[in-house]
């Protein structure tokens, strides 16, 4: 292991590296991970040194307040790699700045744009070797923090952890994917966390999940708290019903969380000339679309599959099949998304940056 100093982040690298015991061709999404991760400790009030080292367990109290009272959260993003071997990240901008928005939420301290920034920079750099060239390749990138402060009384830690950890995807495709209206659960609620991208959000969601799974359905579009009357999410993406030509999608909310691929997705589809309507979208106009043969597609939208097309919902055990659409608007969006992240096509909004 050798050390160094690179604009004030330690860098211990690993004396080895493992990636050629990767099958990079049938990689399964976020199992894999590579030789460095970054990190930076927050203690009593102060950033420490950040500092980059070999991917390996640590240790903390039993104590440490993440294990009690949920103090944690996370950001998803990938990394391209175009032809002539430069790397790209897609509206980093974006991740950084909701990061940061839901550390505020759960009384977690702001990470520095220099520690976030630099850190992921560098170990983009250091870890390059396993950003694979190719539509369809791309670095999963997993920024998390997590508190670290000892102690089980029922107030925010004093101290944090902050780390960058990378893993090797390929496109990801879940086959047909058949979802469940929800009539009782909730992904979350006005005044909660929704918009934050806490852990508990996610551990909420596994419980009605494994419900709908074992009623044969892959995920569940989530309704409002309240009323349960309105479309919101479904599983861990954003969601878009087409009706005739327009496409519907819910507005961004203390419940919904602001996708970086769903406002992307919006903006693309406004440039393609392709009617876009943000507004609550109701159950009964799904229903009733489903019905008369206007409803065209519904698909999700989120960082690690992009684009995923739904086949078909169910809603008060009645199930409605979608019809198989060509020129669909979701292969439409996720081909020109997918173009700019991979630079294989103009990035005429501005949204790629090179490392």
């Amino acid at each position: 292991m050798s050390t160094s100093q690179n604009q004030q982040i330690q860098i211990l690298k690993a004396a080895s590296s493992k990636i050629n015991e990767v099958d990079f061709d049938n990689v399964t999404f976020g199992s894999v991970f590579t030789d460095h991760l970054f990190e930076c400790d927050y203690i009593q009030g102060a950033w420490q040194t950040p500092t980059i080292k070999p991917y390996a367990p640590f240790l903390l109290d039993p104590s440490a307040r993440v294990f009690h009272y949920g103090q944690a959260v996370f950001e998803g993003m990938k990394a391209y790699k175009d032809t002539n071997d430069s790397i790209w990240l897609f509206r980093p901008d974006e991740n950084y700045k909701r990061f940061n928005k839901s550390a505020v939420r759960m009384a977690m301290p702001e990470v520095p744009e220099t520690i976030f920034m630099e850190g992921l920079n560098e170990l983009l750099k250091l870890d390059q070797a396993w950003i694979k060239k190719g539509l369809g390749n791309s670095l999963y990138i997993r920024p998390f923090m997590i508190a670290t402060g000892s102690g089980v009384m029922a107030s925010p830690s004093d101290n944090y952890k902050f780390m960058i950890l990378l893993s090797p995807a390929k496109a990801y495709y879940s086959g047909e994917v058949k979802v469940l209206i929800a009539e009782h659960y909730s992904r979350a609620a006005n005044g909660g966390i929704g918009a934050a991208k806490a852990a508990g959000n996610y551990a909420a969601q596994f419980y009605p999940t494994s419900l709908a799974n074992q009623a044969g359905f892959q995920q569940v579009i989530w309704t409002d708290d309240a009323t349960h009357t309105m479309l919101e999410e479904a599983g861990t993406m954003n969601v878009f019903f087409r009706i005739n030509d327009t496409l519907f999608t819910a507005p961004t909310s203390e419940r919904i969380l602001d996708g970086i691929t769903r406002k992307s997705l919006i903006e693309i589809a406004q440039k393609e000339g392709i009617a876009v309507s943000v507004r609550p979208v109701l159950v009964s106009e799904l229903v009733a679309a489903a019905k008369d043969g206007s409803l065209k597609e519904i698909f999700g939208a989120g960082t690690a599959a992009v684009v995923n097309p739904i086949a078909g919902f169910s809603y008060q055990e009645v199930y409605y099949e979608l019809p198989k659409t060509e020129n669909s608007y979701a292969s439409l969006l996720k081909e020109k998304l997918t173009n700019i992240q991979n630079k294989l096509a103009e990035d005429s909004f501005g949204w790629t940056v090179k490392v």
